[in-house]
């Protein structure tokens, strides 16, 4: 990439695309009463459940997932219990059965959940929802907390992928960071998982994180290796105290520059590459017969909350605190604030605090987005005629896309739009040209 576009887009603040519209676009004119409507249509053969579990032991201050910190276990046992009450109050309301190949628990660290209630939960979650045998259920893991009677457990409730936790492997960074983990302690939940037959391994590292260099980069890259996971996602930092406000313990001065992030983020790509694995979209990499390398060739790749994914349902239901469902006729929030989650599930109440109806071309932009996103390819026209929506007027729409081809980050044949190879890196800033919530006063992270 020219050094001028670097310098021109790499500050640029864009959604990651987990979603459209996004989050920040969602309002509380979507409440109980329109999920309730949706879930009483609801009747899929290809669903997926997503659970939210906002407790950590201590706080990494880079993170900017809706956790807190819980250093008893009553909190976990008190919130666990509104899950499970979810779970049933879900249950009740969809309109038919619900065929799941997609379970995954995020966080937070999910692992803090007792392994008894785990199970409990698992129970409840298969007597509900119709889990397929063939079901990909996954976790993430903070190294530094899995005990072998939870990877035990893991196993006997039937996970079969795990998302590590590792960001960086420099102790400096890590101090820096509030995050010390050992390669050791890494190496010791991966020999864990495996030996409980959960085999399936990713591997979370992230660039521009402060004192980081392309050489501890690139050495973390290294030790990694030495695992061999199956799959890394490789997310750059976002720097957003007024909305982290623990972010502000991290010095910024010693955050590397826009040049030095792309230089990383370049590196960790490069070693990898070169390592054997294939580059998914534009921060996720996979061995060559992973299931997402295989969809990426073959134009399977979707993207939903967790990023990059094999998952096509066309109905995800988000249990706990902050958790986010798509509904084909929408988006839809539970609260945020755990207390008030509580208070709702416990009275009978589905929890959701806000969301987002469908309306206008939402579909079609999202389709858009997605394929862009995924593919660095979207044939619009054949999009728009899918939806039965007019091709020339969301090309005529799409704000800044002739400069962006005249810069060189894209291509157009007829109603085809091509991110160019040099230009993947910001394949966000040429999704965001068919985003017509985009708004330039939210705090989105760097393009870059």
């Amino acid at each position: 990439m020219s050094p001028d576009l670097l310098h021109r887009y790499a500050e640029a603040r864009i959604p990651r695309y987990t979603s459209y519209p996004t989050a920040p676009n969602f309002s509380a004119d979507v409440r109980e009463a329109q999920y309730r409507s949706w879930l009483a249509s609801t009747c899929s053969e290809n669903a997926s459940l997503y659970f939210h579990i906002p407790f950590c032991r201590a706080m990494c201050w880079y993170c900017g997932c809706h956790t807190t910190l819980a250093a008893r276990e009553a909190p976990v046992l008190r919130y666990l219990d509104c899950l499970c009450k979810e779970v049933e109050l879900v249950a009740r309301c969809t309109g038919g059965p619900l065929s799941v190949g997609y379970v995954h628990f995020g966080g937070g660290t999910p692992t803090l959940v007792p392994p008894e209630q785990l199970r409990l939960l698992m129970a409840d979650l298969r007597r509900h929802y119709g889990i397929r045998r063939d079901a990909e259920i996954a976790i993430e893991i903070d190294p530094r907390t899995l005990t072998g009677e939870m990877a035990k457990m893991l196993g006997a409730c039937g996970f079969n992928r795990a998302s590590l936790g590792v960001q960086s492997f420099d102790p400096a960074v890590q101090r820096a960071i509030n995050r010390v983990q050992s390669f050791e302690e890494t190496e010791a939940a991966v020999r864990l998982l495996r030996r409980n037959g959960i085999d399936r391994i990713n591997f979370d590292l992230i660039y521009g994180l402060p004192l980081e260099s392309a050489e501890s980069c690139l050495a973390t890259v290294e030790q990694a290796l030495e695992l061999g996971p199956d799959r890394f996602a490789v997310f750059g930092y976002a720097h957003v105290p007024s909305f982290k406000p623990h972010q502000r313990k991290i010095d910024e001065a010693a955050l590397p520059d826009s040049e030095a992030r792309f230089a990383h983020s370049r590196a960790i790509a490069d070693a990898l590459v070169g390592a054997g694995y294939i580059e998914v979209g534009f921060d996720h990499f996979a061995l060559p017969g992973d299931p997402l390398a295989i969809a990426a060739a073959s134009g399977g790749l979707h993207r939903n909350f967790q990023g990059y994914t094999t998952d096509d349902a066309d109905l995800l239901i988000g249990f706990g605190a902050s958790a986010i469902g798509r509904m084909p006729q929408g988006f839809v929030q539970n609260e945020v604030r755990i207390p008030e989650y509580q208070r709702l599930v416990s009275g009978g109440r589905l929890p959701i605090a806000r969301g987002h109806r469908f309306t206008g071309d939402d579909r079609v932009r999202a389709e858009v987005i997605e394929r862009l996103m995924c593919d660095h390819r979207a044939d619009v026209g054949a999009i728009c005629d899918r939806f039965g929506a007019d091709s020339s007027g969301l090309l005529g729409s799409a704000g800044g896309l002739d400069r962006l081809e005249g810069e060189g980050l894209a291509r157009r044949s007829g109603s085809v739009i091509e991110v160019t190879d040099a230009a993947r890196p910001l394949v966000r800033v040429v999704a965001a040209t068919f985003d017509r919530y985009l708004d330039a006063g939210t705090t989105y992270s760097r393009a870059i």
